[in-house]
């Protein structure tokens, strides 16, 4: 009997570990939706231009869509925690669906620049409640550990932000209007397989009140990674509303372009960030990456006729917002005494929707100096590090934090960042 004991003891032990891929269908159903969701961020850049002639839209009034769309994300960040407290996982999560489904149809629907502009808020409101969830979603029902969890999570990231320009080129070169069918036949099935396939988990016992992000602000640390993350953005809301119009190319190649810019981003959020992280400390390689952001911005600014330093700053500007992205989220859940999701929401409440204003005025400002929405990008960008570097003493702790690889923590770093 003990030597069975034994043989079985060392045939388990000999086991191999599950197979990253050996996901239950819930877990594949909630990354491919996941997929779609995270192509939205740069799913219109492509068909920004397009849109503007085909509607009479001057590049202001089309920088809106970036606008209504980042303004209703920051506010309704405010709520995803209230919701999900109260209904669950997976009726937010679809409830988040059921909304971009719906306004992506309208937005593709639509015959003025007013009315795109409106339906893609809504959009936001719907992308702001799946985000917020998905995670917590795929870890809760994933095989195999949360590290294998995350690391699924982190690819399905990964490859909607890379491919969401790719995929907006490729349909907007067929029409303007197909990159937002097609984000809705695709949520529309990933709604159905949601339901199909997700388990309902019972409502967390702990209620969320939408009163705690603004008493997180109060925490000086907090504060001062918010309002870096407002001056920066500036500039990250210029590159992407505004650099397509000096480009003055095709929905196609724009959308390549941003492809690279997309696959920058998510390598060194996943890969590149963490790494330089260890060996030259948080908040250094916060600092150096948004100087080499705004020197970048920079170069864009004297050289904006020139496309082809607008195409290499627009892939290069996605490897340093990928590193700071990661590092200043990871800063945040740390930067404060309050319970990690509060202060995401209050990071990303600042974040939004203070710099929601940026692609509108990048805009405005293109249509009489095509330079000048780069300069007050790089200027706002630089003003950013002075801000992070007047807080290092409240946030000289951050840099005694070592999070493991593939953590919770370091997941949701990458998405808020992102």
């Amino acid at each position: 009997m003990a030597v069975s004991n034994t043989t079985a003891t060392s045939t388990h032990q000999n086991e191999a570990p599950p197979s990253l891929l050996k996901q239950p269908k819930a877990v594949w159903a909630v990354a491919f939706a996941s997929v779609i969701a995270f192509m939205g961020i740069g799913l219109v850049d492509p068909i920004l231009k397009p849109i503007g002639e085909q509607l009479d839209a001057t590049p202001s009034q089309v920088s809106l869509l970036f606008t209504s769309y980042m303004l209703v994300t920051g506010v309704a960040m405010l709520i995803t925690g209230v919701v999900s407290s109260r209904i669950g996982a997976k009726k937010t999560l679809l409830v988040g669906l059921a909304i971009i489904i719906v306004f992506a149809s309208l937005a593709g629907a639509s015959s003025t620049i007013g009315q795109i502009v409106g339906f893609r808020a809504g959009w936001g409101l719907g992308n702001a409640l799946f985000i917020a969830t998905a995670l917590a979603a795929i870890v809760g029902a994933a095989s195999g550990g949360v590290a294998r969890a995350i690391i699924l999570y982190e690819a399905a990231l990964g490859i909607g932000i890379a491919v969401g320009p790719l995929v907006g080129g490729v349909l907007g070169d067929i029409s303007w209007r197909a990159p937002f069918f097609g984000v809705a036949a695709l949520m529309a099935v990933a709604f159905i397989l949601i339901v199909v396939m997700l388990p309902s988990a019972p409502k967390p016992e702990h209620h969320t009140s939408i009163a705690a992000p603004f008493q997180a602000l109060r925490h000086r640390g907090l504060l001062t990674v918010a309002i870096t993350a407002l001056l920066y953005n500036y500039g990250f809301f210029t590159l992407l509303a505004y650099t397509p119009f000096p480009l003055d190319m095709g929905a196609y190649p724009i959308g390549f372009i941003f492809f690279g810019w997309g696959l920058m981003l998510a390598i060194s959020s996943v890969f590149l960030a963490p790494r330089l992280q260890r060996r030259f400390g948080t908040l250094p390689m916060m600092m150096l990456a948004l100087a080499l952001f705004a020197l970048d911005l920079g170069m864009m600014a004297l050289f904006t006729e020139n496309k082809i330093v607008l195409i290499v700053g627009v892939v290069l500007a996605g490897l340093f917002l990928g590193v700071n992205n990661t590092l200043i989220t990871e800063t945040v859940m740390i930067s404060a005494p309050v319970e990690r999701s509060t202060a995401s929401a209050a990071y990303s409440f600042v974040r939004f929707v203070g710099g929601a204003a940026a692609p509108w005025v990048a805009g405005k400002l293109g249509e009489s100096n095509v330079h000048m929405p780069f300069w007050v990008g790089a200027v706002l960008t630089l003003a950013a590090v002075f801000v992070l570097s007047s807080g290092r003493k409240v946030l000289a702790h951050v840099d005694d934090h070592d999070p493991a690889p593939h953590s919770v923590d370091e997941a949701l770093a990458v998405t808020v960042g992102d």
